[in-house]
C-alpha cells in the first residue's frame, strides 16, 4: 500500500495503529531497497515474510499478474493450476530472451529484476567464498554437467580447429561426459600417485599440449572438488601452462564454493594464470534441489557470450531457490554453514580414523583434500570367491547410510565408448580397495555419529558373515544381497 492508501486507512482505524502498520511495512521495504541498491547479500537472513512480501511485489510487475490484461500471443505466462502458480509466486515467464538468457523480458519486468538481482547476489557470495577476483557470473538452470558442455560449445566459435580436450582424469560421469556431449574428443591423462594421493601429472599435460599442437586443443578440463584420494587438481600450475600455450581453461568446481582451499585454488589461478570459466552446483553448495549451476569468470565479455549461447529462454525456479535460500541466510548465515562443514571434516576424520583402527584398517593421507575422506578396505575379503567389499555397498543402503561410496580394485566401466580400468578410483590400479566419505556443507554431528554407528554395524555384520563363509555356512542375508546393484549404488 502507497501513502494514500495509508491515509484512507486512518479513517477507518485509529491513526496510531496505522501508522505502528506503516512502520512495520518501511522496515521490509527498507531491506528491499538495500537490496536492490546494492545488489549483495544482506548481512543478516531475512525473514520469511520480507522475502514473500518482496517476491510478490516482483510477480505484479509481470504481464501474467496485471489485472484486466488481455494477452493474445503464444506465450502469456498462462498456468492451469493454481498450485504450481503458488510454487512458483506466479513468476511464470522464466528468465531471459530466445537470444540471451541474461537480457530483460519486456513482458516480465519482475522476472527479469529477479535474474538481475540472483546473479548479483551469487557474484557477491563467490567473492565472499574466496575468488575475490571473479567479476561476472550467471544462474543458468542447468546442472553442472550440462553447464560446462555450454562453456565448451561456446569455445567452439573462437577455436574452430579444435577437436579435442585435455581432461586431467577424474572418475564422474557427468563431466566425461560433458565434453562428448559438446563434440570433442576428450584427451585423459592419467593421475600420479603421491603417497596416498592422486594428482595432477602436469608433465603429461604439456607434454600432450606440445604433441597435439596448442591450436588443436580447444581447452584444458579441470576439478577442484572431487572424491578422495583424487585431490584438487594443481589448478595454479594448470593456468600458468595455459596462459604459456594460449589456451582457455574450464574449471569443474562442483561443490568447491564451500571449501575455502578449492576456491583459493581458482582465485590464484586466475592471479598468475588463465581461467576462463569456472562452473559450480547450486544443489551441492546452497542446498536448493537438483537442476542449477553458476557459470562465472574473470572477462564479463566472455561470460556474456556463454549466457547468449544458451538457446531459448529459461526456467526461473533455479533462479528463486537460490535467491530465496541466500535472502534466508544473510552472509552471516552462510559463513556460519562453511564454519560449520570445516568444523565437521575434522570431527569426520578423526571418527572414521577411530573405526578403522578398530577394524584393523588405517585412513589414507589425502590433507590436500579439503572435503572428502577415505578409509582402507584391503582386509575386508571373506574366503568366499566373491570380494567382500561389494557386499558393503548394499549393506549400507539397507542400513540407510547414503552416499557413502565403496571402491574395489579393478572396476571397469564404459562410457561413452571409452573404457576405464578401476574406474570410481580415479586410476587404473590403485593400491586398495576403500570407503569414501565426505563431509559438506549441511552435515551436522548427529550425521556422522550415526554413520559411524551404522558403519561399524555393517563392518561387524561383514566380519561374521566371512566367518560363516569360512565354515562352510554361509548365510542366506548375505546369498540374498547379489541381487542389489552395487555399482548404482556406488555411483556418484
Amino acid at each position: 500500500m502507497n501513502s494514500e492508501t495509508f491515509a484512507i486507512c486512518e479513517q477507518i482505524v485509529s491513526t496510531a495503529y496505522v501508522r505502528q502498520g506503516v512502520q512495520a511495512r518501511r522496515t521490509h521495504e527498507q531491506l528491499i531497497r538495500l537490496l536492490l541498491e546494492k545488489g549483495k547479500c544482506p548481512e543478516e537472513g531475512w525473514e520469511e515474510s520480507t522475502i514473500e512480501l518482496f517476491l510478490h511485489e516482483l510477480a505484479v510487475m509481470d504481464s501474467n499478474n496485471f489485472l484486466g490484461n488481455c494477452g493474445v500471443g503464444e506465450r502469456e505466462g498462462r498456468v492451469a493450476s493454481g498450485m504450481v502458480g503458488r510454487r512458483h509466486y506466479r513468476l511464470i515467464h522464466g528468465i531471459g530472451r530466445s537470444g540471451d538468457i541474461a537480457a530483460v523480458q519486456p513482458k516480465a519486468a519482475g522476472s527479469s529484476l529477479l535474474n538481475k538481482l540472483t546473479n548479483s547476489v551469487t557474484l557477491d557470495i563467490l567473492k565472499l567464498a574466496g575468488v575475490r577476483m571473479v567479476s561476472s557470473c550467471f544462474v543458468v538452470p542447468m546442472a553442472t554437467g550440462m553447464s560446462l558442455t555450454l562453456c565448451f560449445l561456446t569455445l567452439r566459435h573462437k577455436r574452430p580447429k579444435a577437436k579435442c580436450i585435455i581432461w586431467p582424469r577424474i572418475d564422474q560421469k557427468s563431466c566425461f561426459k560433458s565434453m562428448i556431449t559438446a563434440g570433442f574428443e576428450p584427451v585423459v591423462i592419467e593421475n600420479i600417485l603421491e603417497g596416498d594421493e592422486l594428482r595432477t601429472d602436469l608433465q603429461a599435460v604439456e607434454a600432450k599440449i606440445q604433441e597435439l599442437g596448442a591450436d588443436n586443443v580447444l581447452c584444458v578440463h579441470s576439478t577442484t572438488s572431487c572424491f578422495a584420494p583424487r585431490v584438487p587438481d594443481r589448478v595454479e600450475e594448470l593456468a600458468q601452462i595455459c596462459a604459456k600455450y594460449d589456451i582457455p581453461h574450464i574449471v569443474n568446481n562442483a561443490y568447491g564454493v564451500q571449501s575455502s582451499k578449492c576456491m583459493h585454488l581458482i582465485q590464484q589461478g586466475a592471479r598468475v594464470g588463465r581461467i576462463d570459466a569456472f562452473v559450480q552446483s547450486l544443489d551441492k553448495n546452497f542446498m536448493v534441489p537438483v537442476g542449477g549451476a553458476i557459470i562465472a569468470g574473470f572477462d564479463e565479455s566472455f561470460i556474456h557470450e556463454i549466457s547468449k549461447m544458451y538457446p531459448g529462454r529459461a526456467s526461473a525456479s533455479s533462479s528463486l531457490d537460490v535467491l530465496i535460500t541466500l535472502l534466508s541466510l544473510g552472509i552471516n548465515g552462510y559463513k556460519q554453514l562453511l564454519k560449520e562443514r570445516k568444523d565437521m571434516y575434522v570431527y569426520l576424520a578423526n571418527e572414521l580414523k577411530k573405526l578403522a583402527e578398530a577394524h584393523e584398517e588405517t585412513l589414507l593421507e589425502t590433507p590436500h583434500n579439503p572435503i572428502s575422506l577415505d578409509a582402507k578396505a584391503s582386509s575386508l575379503r571373506s574366503k568366499s570367491t566373491v570380494d567382500a567389499t561389494t557386499f558393503l555397498g548394499p549393506q549400507k543402503y539397507l542400513n540407510c547410510v547414503c552416499l557413502c561410496r565403496v571402491v574395489p580394485r579393478g572396476s571397469v566401466q564404459t562410457v561413452n565408448g571409452y573404457t576405464f580400468k578401476g574406474f570410481m578410483s580415479h586410476a587404473s590400479d590403485y593400491p586398495c580397495a576403500y570407503l569414501n566419505a565426505a563431509s559438506a556443507i549441511g552435515i551436522k554431528k548427529q550425521d556422522v555419529d550415526l554413520f559411524i554407528k551404522r558403519l561399524d554395524k555393517c563392518l561387524k555384520t561383514l566380519k561374521k558373515e566371512a566367518v560363516n563363509v569360512s565354515q562352510g555356512t554361509e548365510t542366506e542375508n548375505l546369498n540374498s544381497q547379489n541381487d542389489v546393484d552395487v555399482e548404482e549404488l556406488c555411483e556418484i
